[in-house]
């Protein structure tokens, strides 16, 4: 399993999260591309960091959402998906281009995401404009009990899929997130973080809230480096897939 982090949110004077610090521990970085977060400046600094770390490189798109950080959903059109999609993909492929990296996947940001685990259609227009990309790319969608009708439905775009699971996130029934407001949504406890982690390491599975196993068999892992004790967290889940790797 891969460690995936959510990168290059700084914007103009406002700085967010360690990415520096980060960046040494995981395998994939998902680099905000403006619409949520991120600006030019940010987006390039953040494709010199991951190429010094050989940490491979991906688009974060989201809604166009500065104020919200992109955590709000938006009725977009089809037309509006697929243009938010191209220009911030291409935005991200364009930078790495020029510093002589490039683009290998994209993972759909905040409430972009979870609208796409929910909605079909969404999800649809998300796969068709991925499969437009060239070269082509692999999208990140959230590992569920059953990721059969996903593989499907990517399938008939020929696009790759790699499933994601959280270390720190609390799981309904359906293997969905549970949303924030929800009290288990959101996991505090380093502990049990780890424990998640060797969890879905050796046998590819989480508990939801009310106990039920799911079947998850992710390819990659959330992580988060917003701040010291964070950062600290995943260079120990770091260690423990190297461990089990092993």
């Amino acid at each position: 399993m891969k460690l995936n982090c959510d990168l290059g949110e700084s914007f103009g004077a406002w700085s967010m999260g360690l990415d520096a610090e980060v960046m040494p521990y995981i395998h994939m970085a998902n680099i905000a591309c403006g619409f949520h977060a991120s600006d030019p400046v940010i987006m390039e600094q953040t494709v010199q960091l991951a190429k010094r770390h050989q940490v491979e490189i991906g688009a974060h798109p989201g809604y166009p959402d500065l104020a919200g950080f992109g955590r709000r959903s938006m009725n977009c059109s089809e037309a509006e998906v697929r243009g938010l999609l191209l220009y911030q993909i291409s935005a991200l492929t364009g930078i790495a281009a020029v510093n002589q990296s490039v683009v290998t996947y994209v993972k759909p940001h905040g409430a972009l995401y979870n609208d796409m685990m929910r909605n079909d259609l969404l999800l649809e227009q998300i796969m068709r404009t991925v499969a437009m990309v060239e070269p082509p790319l692999r999208l990140i969608i959230q590992a569920t009990d059953d990721n059969s009708r996903y593989q499907s439905l990517a399938d008939q775009y020929g696009i790759e899929l790699m499933f994601e699971a959280f270390a720190d996130r609390g799981y309904d029934d359906q293997g969905l997130l549970l949303p924030r407001s929800q009290p288990g949504a959101v996991f505090h406890d380093s502990q049990q973080i780890l424990d998640r982690v060797l969890q879905l390491s050796e046998e590819g599975t989480v508990l939801s809230s009310s106990g039920k196993t799911l079947q998850l068999q992710p390819d990659t892992l959330c992580v988060h480096g917003d701040n010291q004790q964070s950062v600290a967290l995943v260079a120990e889940m770091r260690q423990v897939l190297d461990a089990a790797a092993n």
